[in-house]
């Protein structure tokens, strides 16, 4: 068989991923804060990139003093992302040209912020206000040593995780001693802490706070089962005394603390920054896009007319802040398609969303990402990359954007319902519950059929339930 070359000619179609448009994806789906961190390393990382730090009068004062040292008539023309420095990028394949998100309006100083009265530079541990009490109690080297084991083996939420003997094995201590260290500490602040177990916790915040009653001490050491389960006859039946009494003692028990380290732990507060503000005005809403932490950025005029006189750089050097240009200005033209974006998802959503805006949760209606899609003319991929991690200002609260999308539940008249409705009408029920006698999912199904015509099954019930995080009917029981 003889070897051959021989050249096919074939014709085939392909889609590619520019770098441009892989970056305007990247930055579509990413939430605020990290398009703000995104653009930091931007700064750091490009030197042709800047961010606008001065006023547009200072700027255009600075740059027409240096307007003498260059030939060309526009060399301190501020640069715009409608310039291009490259002919052959085609921003048309992927985005529309730069151009204003709508209406210029501007913000009312009353719109809402972080109180950053509340925010600290730094936040006590638990580790440290235990280690701190016990310093004050001028230990031994040893009880010192047993201190900063037992502290070192607490859980987040203040319990002991290891047993007593792990503590001795690892002090190579007694066991008298480390119990009468455990003791000492177990009366430190928060009451409770340094317990062994739920039971044990309790108890020492009942002695911190002078309850000496009997029935309180025998509900928590043998009926805690009971009190989880709401079986307060089996406990007054047990303990041989009356409901009244059990009453006052399971209230008492109420206001301990089962997780007294909780208030110190390590995880941050985070604060919802909304990406987009909805306001009533008359009888219309405007909605204004949140840029007060995004850095706004503008291209380095030195470097654009290095490029374009090209003297004294060798080609190397040229190619670099060529490179360097373009990406800055694909950054600069991804955030504005971000914001243009958001500003006309938002816009759709309104739109659909009116109801809701006018009347709250319940009125909100059954809609799909295809809905908003189809209304702005773009595929649902981007509408889903919008929407996740985006949140908005309304006058109703802080939503992410995802919530406004929901399934449709059929009603008895032929309508539909959103299932964010079909919860809210669920969470008024409850409220308006007897606590003595708490409906059950089936008779929360029932009523969700009399009052609203909205026909689910009792594990549909179960599950929205569940999702609101609130209790079955047998944990809701109270006295």
């Amino acid at each position: 068989m003889a070897i051959e070359l021989q050249q096919n000619l074939k014709l085939q179609q392909q889609l590619v991923m520019t770098p441009q448009l892989q970056m305007a994806i990247k930055l579509l789906q990413l939430s605020r804060m990290e398009l703000v961190e995104t653009i930091r390393e931007e700064l750091e990382n490009n030197p042709t990139l800047e961010e606008e730090s001065e006023t547009a009068e200072a700027r255009e004062q600075a740059e027409q003093e240096e307007a003498p040292e260059t030939s060309e008539p526009d060399g301190a023309r501020e640069v715009t992302v409608e310039e291009s420095f490259e002919d052959h990028l085609d921003w048309q394949q992927y985005m529309d040209e730069y151009s204003s998100v709508g209406k210029v309006y501007f913000e009312s100083e009353e719109k809402e912020a972080p109180n950053y009265e509340a925010f600290t530079a730094s936040k006590t541990t638990l580790f440290d206000h235990l280690r701190w009490q016990l310093l004050m109690t001028l230990p031994t080297a040893e009880e010192e040593m047993i201190g900063s084991l037992i502290i070192g083996n607490l859980d987040k939420f203040g319990y002991m995780d290891v047993p007593d003997e792990e503590i001795v094995r690892m002090a190579e201590s007694s066991v008298s001693k480390v119990q009468e260290v455990l003791a000492l500490m177990q009366t430190f602040d928060p009451p409770g802490i340094c317990a062994r177990d739920l039971g044990e916790c309790l108890l020492i915040q009942a002695r911190h706070l002078g309850i000496d009653d009997p029935v309180v001490t025998a509900i928590i050491r043998d009926h805690l089962k009971d009190l989880e389960n709401k079986r307060y006859q089996a406990i007054a039946k047990s303990l041989k005394t009356d409901m009244e009494t059990i009453s006052a003692a399971i209230h008492a028990i109420q206001q301990l603390d089962p997780r007294p380290g909780a208030r110190y732990g390590e995880e941050d507060q985070i604060y919802i920054t909304p990406d987009v503000y909805v306001y009533r005005e008359g009888d219309d809403y405007i909605v204004l896009l949140n840029d007060d932490d995004i850095p706004q950025l503008h291209i380095n005029n030195y470097y654009k007319q290095a490029v374009k006189k090209g003297q004294r750089l060798n080609k190397d050097t040229r190619s670099y802040i060529r490179d360097r240009l373009r990406s800055a200005e694909w950054l600069i033209k991804s955030i504005q398609q971000r914001r243009r974006t958001i500003y006309n998802v938002m816009q759709s959503i309104v739109k659909f969303q009116r109801d809701f805006f006018d009347q709250g949760i319940s009125h909100l209606k059954p809609m799909v990402l295809r809905d908003v899609a189809e209304d702005i003319e773009m595929h649902e991929s981007t509408i889903s990359r919008v929407t996740t991690n985006k949140y908005a200002h309304t006058p109703h609260g802080i939503f992410e954007l995802k919530f406004f999308f929901n399934s449709s539940i059929n009603r008895d008249n032929g309508q539909t319902i959103a299932s964010a409705s079909v919860q809210e009408e669920m969470r008024n029920i409850i409220a308006q519950e007897n606590p003595r006698k708490p409906f059950s999912d089936k008779k929360i199904a029932e009523l969700l059929s009399a009052s609203s015509g909205i026909r689910i099954a009792r594990r549909t019930v179960a599950k929205y339930r569940e999702m609101m995080g609130i209790l079955p009917s047998s944990k809701r029981k109270q006295l």
